[in-house]
């Protein structure tokens, strides 16, 4: 099965790119034109989008280095202990919304310290697959398109995130404790 697995996955690009490659000659359709075409549009949208990631990725650096975060999980050790959640997890929970990078740098260091069976891991790897990097799609595709105005879209991105990362909570003590 492996094998069978293995074997799809290095032949499915290539058979993707032949069969949209056949599709446009039959449609008759210039695909290189289009394919550059393409090119330049999603140049001009990296572009056009710099200036929220350089945005977002400052805010995300400010809150590491000047230590917010773990004051924050110093703050709320506490409550997170009562309800058994590693102290670790609580910045993976505060950056993902921010960075994913920062998000998996995190996740990273809770896994090397803690090992790959430990409880902050697992809960952790459940909160990174459930939640979102909103502030980062929201200033990509929002930046992208140049709407200004985000005020409900950056609520529910929240609201998202948090249902996410309570579930993640309760399934995991549910599942690993």
């Amino acid at each position: 099965m492996t094998e069978i697995l293995s074997t799809i996955s290095i032949l499915i690009i290539p058979a993707l790119i032949s069969i949209i490659l056949v599709f446009g000659m039959i449609k008759k359709v210039d695909c290189y034109a289009s394919f550059t075409d393409g090119a330049k549009e999603g140049f001009n949208v990296a572009v056009r989008i710099i200036p929220y990631l350089v945005a977002i990725m400052t805010a995300v650096a400010m809150l590491r280095a000047s230590g917010a975060i773990e004051w924050l999980a110093g703050l709320l050790q506490t409550p997170l202990e009562a309800l058994k959640i590693p102290a670790d997890s609580l910045i993976l929970m505060v950056t993902r919304s921010l960075s994913g990078s920062a998000t998996l740098g995190i996740f990273s260091d809770i896994v090397n310290t803690n090992g790959v069976e430990s409880y902050a891991a697992k809960l952790s790897a459940v909160i990174v697959g459930s939640s979102e990097t909103t502030f980062y799609v929201l200033a990509v595709y929002f930046g992208a398109i140049g709407i200004k105005k985000m005020r409900h879209a950056v609520l529910t991105g929240i609201l998202a995130d948090l249902i996410g990362i309570i579930a993640a909570v309760c399934i995991c003590k549910m599942i690993f404790l």
